[in-house]
């Protein structure tokens, strides 16, 4: 008897503590402050948290800290809260590396203890914006005209929408798990024909695409099997013509399609405006492909990959290697009726008159999955030091036979303020925002 006492007495003892014991992480707004020692607690206990890896020397990194303390609190409150910490790389660095940290900022979005590299805005009022997405049902159910309205409106600019208008959410629920990073997704139950007349369907059921940062919008009246429907959502994820950037480089390489890209000289001459508008006439017609265009003023580095001898503007072939098609006769689509240019590519394309070509320079995968990396200067530093200490060797002997060398102390110092300028790059020369 007396030993069950004693145990009960250890078990009321033991469920006094634990009941008396704090969370270790509470929901206060403020960013938590990650170390080795609790980093992988803070990623268990929160379904969505947004890690910064920063260095503190990093200007960049010092620019983000505040916008990231204004986003904190407005995060946590949310229904499914988004909490925001950061850990210091330079300290903590078996932590770095663990997440390939290399360069600064590096901000990881953890969902349900999932790493994805975050590479959305950076304001406080933006970042809310878009992190609300990932914290939101995997499908929203909207039962009339203004509930409509605002989803739109709350979703913003920085992902497609999908709104299903006659469809039960088991009909899209399966694409929308698959897709959630990249867009939003909705049925409507209830919505009057002013509705119908605005997002431009005459019958349901539809599925309606909106690309609010682009201003496009397309609608799928079926069949909606899995096959059919998950084409509509791929091809929608993108702009009919998309400009190229680092990141919709990524969204294209995701993209099993090939790309007929349009190199013009300058992306924002009005000629070149126009041009695009040609571009979308012909990715509408052949959605089977992907339609991107750049300036070699906005992107040389990866405009002259492709042979910019030629005379611009031009059009080539590209599957994301380090290979590309011309096509015979159409190297280049200056003249008066672009439009019977752009489809006499297409159809030379399509009719195998073409050639096979290799990118110049460097890989072409190292491009789009390029970034500033501090690790890229290592290298360069590394032979500015050897050469430094060589010198020191060569003025210590200078020094040992008596004979000043003015010259060499002199190449001696500016090769030191060469270091300095180097280092200072090292610091300031860290991930753009």
């Amino acid at each position: 008897m007396r030993f069950v006492l004693v145990i009960g007495v250890v078990f009321l003892i033991h469920f006094w503590c634990v009941d008396a014991e704090e969370p270790l992480f509470s929901l206060d707004g403020k960013v938590l402050v990650l170390d080795e020692s609790n980093f992988e607690s803070a990623i268990s206990s929160f379904d969505h948290i947004l890690v910064d890896f920063y260095a503190p020397w990093c200007a960049h990194c010092n620019r983000l800290s505040p916008q990231l303390d204004a986003a904190a609190p407005v995060l946590a409150n949310l229904k499914s809260p988004i909490v925001i910490a950061k850990v210091d790389a330079e300290k903590f660095t078996s932590l770095a590396r663990k997440y390939d940290v290399g360069a600064y900022p590096t901000i990881l979005l953890f969902n349900h203890g999932v790493p994805t590299e975050y590479h959305g805005p950076r304001k406080a009022e933006l970042l809310v914006r878009y992190l609300k997405k990932f914290a939101a049902s995997d499908v929203s159910v909207l039962d009339s005209d203004s509930s409509v309205s605002k989803f739109v409106e709350e979703a913003g600019t920085f992902f497609p929408v999908y709104i299903g208008f006659g469809l039960d959410s088991s009909v899209i629920e399966k694409l929308a798990i698959k897709y959630k990073k990249s867009a939003w997704f909705s049925v409507a139950k209830d919505f009057s024909e002013d509705l119908m007349i605005l997002y431009d369907f005459d019958k349901v059921p539809a599925l309606v695409s909106l690309n609010p940062k682009y201003n496009e919008q397309s609608t799928f009246y079926g069949p909606f099997e899995d096959e059919f429907l998950e084409d509509f959502v791929k091809q929608n994820l993108i702009p009919l013509v998309v400009p190229v950037s680092h990141d919709t480089l990524k969204l294209m390489e995701a993209d099993d399609r090939k790309i007929v890209l349009t190199i013009v000289d300058d992306e924002n001459e009005e000629r070149s405006k126009e041009l695009v508008k040609l571009l979308k006439a012909a990715a509408s017609a052949n959605r089977d492909l992907i339609f991107g265009y750049v300036g070699v003023k906005q992107l040389e580095e990866f405009a002259e990959k492709f042979d910019i001898r030629t005379k611009l503007p031009k059009m080539v072939i590209w599957d994301k290697s380090d290979e590309y098609l011309s096509v015979v006769g159409s190297e280049s689509i200056e003249g008066e009726n672009q439009l019977t240019l752009i489809s006499k590519f297409v159809e030379g394309y399509r009719e195998g008159r073409t050639i096979e070509k290799t990118v110049s320079g460097p890989s072409l995968m190292k491009f789009i999955h390029g970034s500033f990396d501090i690790r890229m200067l290592y290298f360069p530093i590394f032979m500015v030091a050897v050469v430094l200490l060589i010198q020191c060797m060569n003025n210590g002997d200078d020094e040992l036979q008596g004979v000043p060398n003015e010259v060499q102390i002199h190449h001696s110092s500016n090769s030191a303020s060469e270091v300095e300028s180097k280092e200072y790059y090292y610091k300031a020369g860290d991930k753009q925002d």
